[in-house]
């Protein structure tokens, strides 16, 4: 397969006084196409730092992030936020929606951005409601809506844009262990489905397991990396 996400010799190096913290410290990786990819680690690991390099929100002390050919570390601020709007979704831990906003506005949200017209990004974010099992759920508010009914809202909304890259950062966080699951099956099913590539970070190994490609962070270095193919549980049955 395509490798679409490739890390090279990635320094990330803070200064505090007297003192350099290496929050990443000579880190090379890739992700092939269509890969679920985990990211795992303690608190304090530099996972966190990591997503935030792939996403281009943070610059690189040392390195190169390169996504489907582009360069992050050699764009400015105004191109990355054009890249990050073409070509990726997040998924957050506290689901980030706004509660003046029913489900089918917050799922409509990116294509708003991106200057779609108001009847196709409807169209289009009434699919994606559909595809999450929240079809009826369209007009219900986050205030409406269970922890898990939020994070699906999230997920759709991720996928709304047709993204090539998905970042995911601790996205069950919140949710209790069974809704963890279902979520976690869920997202296992539209990276298949929909032929995109997801990155998540979590601290979690359990959650790990359900990745196609592990990747363990130690103070800011790989210590690991596991490459499988999982095959269909019978969680996919709840999504």
């Amino acid at each position: 397969m395509q490798s679409v996400i490739q890390v090279k010799n990635l320094y990330k190096l803070y200064y505090l006084g007297e003192e350099t913290v290496r929050a990443l410290d000579g880190v090379d990786f890739e992700i092939k196409k269509g890969e679920f990819c985990a990211i795992v680690g303690t608190s304090g690991s530099g996972k966190s730092t990591l997503l935030n390099m792939l996403a281009g929100l943070e610059k690189p002390t040392k390195g190169e992030v390169v996504i489907s050919g582009h360069h992050l570390e050699r764009m400015n601020e105004e191109q990355l936020v054009s890249f990050r709007r073409r070509r990726v979704g997040f998924i957050f831990q506290a689901y980030q929606l706004i509660a003046s906003m029913d489900a089918e506005e917050n799922v409509a949200l990116p294509l708003n951005f991106r200057g779609v017209k108001r009847s196709e990004r409807t169209a289009k974010a009434r699919l994606m409601l559909e595809r999450v099992k929240l079809g009826k759920y369209r007009k219900h508010f986050p205030n409406q809506m269970s922890g898990g009914q939020q994070q699906r809202v999230g997920v759709a909304r991720a996928l709304v844009s047709d993204p090539e890259i998905i970042f995911a950062d601790e996205p069950t966080g919140n949710l209790d262990s069974r809704t963890s699951r279902e979520i976690m099956a869920l997202m296992q099913k539209v990276v298949k489905e929909q032929g995109c590539t997801l990155v998540m970070v979590t601290h979690d190994p359990q959650l790990a397991s359900w990745a196609d490609r592990i990747i363990k962070v130690i103070d800011g270095k790989i210590v690991s990396i596991e490459v499988k193919k999982k095959e269909s549980t019978e969680d996919e049955e709840m999504v």
